[in-house]
């Protein structure tokens, strides 16, 4: 049985601890700074421990990696760099759910070198949204245009921003406000965020989605030469886009990014009914056709082993533990760098957890 210390017991650490625990083929250690958080995560769980660890703290992190085969970091993303470091020097496979690309550069530049496979950006976008837009494209001899959307969507939308908190709002921030890498015309350029507005519709309901940073992880950069444009956008109800820039460029919360979270956490709710919506779309040439190919999905909160979990919770943990699954089984490498593309997207969805977006 191999032993997985998951970082962050927060609503997608909670989620990685349930789906690895009840397969009753790991052995679980989950810690947070919180002692409340990591009892709640752990209660009831098989083969399940947790402890408190300052996740700024190298020895304390030093202690919970200590014997462990991998590391599954659900921490803040500006904790990532120091765990990455730590799971290094203890010879641990790394695991991470970023979409900060600055940070994602910095574990990649620590894996050079490394015995381990240090795997980032492996949760929902980037994660599996990388992995099924690069298997719609794989077929194509020519990749016009590779769109990626996702959405973390209330299923109720009550207030003028049609929004609820569903995860990290220091992440929700951070991709509202920094560049977007995408590949124009076979380059790779970085565009402003909340711009490029588009609308669609999908099944009688009508989205907006418009540029944010990180995910699209390193597709871009891997078809650079391949493709022409591969782009990565954020799906909202209408009309969210023009508020979120009223706030950040208007009143300038882009320059106090802490203020804009105390606001958030203090006047938007957070939902449990909440749904995760993905369009994949591949525009190219196939078996000398001009061809478009549509991967569209909704995932919805639903009820698991009796208890509730959010469409969020489900589709971060089920792509990073069906990560691990393949890890283990030997189908993507266990040295270095290992990105999303690398991933064959049969193995994924075939996998038991990579079968929670089977819908």
């Amino acid at each position: 049985m191999k032993t997985v210390t998951i970082i962050g017991a927060g609503k997608i650490g909670k989620m990685a601890a349930h789906f690895l625990a009840h397969t009753k083929e790991y052995a679980v250690r989950c810690v947070d700074a919180h002692e409340g958080s990591w009892r709640s995560a752990v209660d009831g769980l098989p083969n399940t421990t947790g402890s408190t660890v300052d996740f700024s703290n190298g020895a304390q992190l030093d202690a919970a990696l200590k014997g462990a085969w991998a590391v599954i970091s659900c921490a803040p993303f500006a904790c990532n760099r120091l765990i990455a470091e730590r799971a290094k020097a203890a010879g641990t496979h790394y695991l991470d759910l970023t979409e900060d690309v600055a940070v994602t550069k910095d574990v990649m530049a620590l894996a050079q070198g490394a015995s381990t496979a240090f795997i980032p950006q492996c949760g929902l976008a980037p994660g599996y949204i990388t992995i099924a837009a690069n298997h719609l494209a794989a077929p194509m001899s020519e990749i016009h245009e590779l769109r990626c959307r996702v959405g973390a969507l209330p299923q109720f939308p009550s207030n003028q921003l049609k929004y609820n908190l569903t995860w990290s709002t220091a992440g929700l921030v951070n991709e509202y406000c920094n560049p977007c890498e995408a590949l124009v015309d076979g380059k790779i350029t970085l565009l402003p965020p909340l711009e490029n507005l588009e609308e669609f519709t999908i099944h009688g309901t009508q989205y907006e989605a418009f540029n944010t940073s990180g995910g699209l992880g390193s597709l871009g950069e891997s078809l650079a030469g391949k493709a022409r444009n591969v782009n990565y956008k954020t799906i909202r109800y209408p009309g969210h886009c023009k508020l979120m820039k009223f706030l950040l460029q208007d009143l300038g919360f882009i320059d106090r990014r802490e203020d804009l979270c105390d606001v958030f956490e203090r006047a938007i709710p957070t939902t449990q009914d909440d749904v995760i919506v993905t369009v994949c779309v591949a525009i190219g040439i196939e078996n000398g056709k001009l061809v478009e190919k549509t991967d569209a999905r909704r995932i919805p909160a639903c009820e698991i082993d009796g208890k509730h979990w959010t469409g969020i919770q489900i589709t971060t943990a089920a792509g990073v533990c069906a990560v691990l699954d393949l890890l283990r089984d030997g189908k993507i490498p266990a040295k270095g760098v290992v990105r999303m593309e690398d991933i064959r997207y049969e193995d994924f969805m075939a996998n038991r957890f990579g079968a929670r977006y089977a819908v």
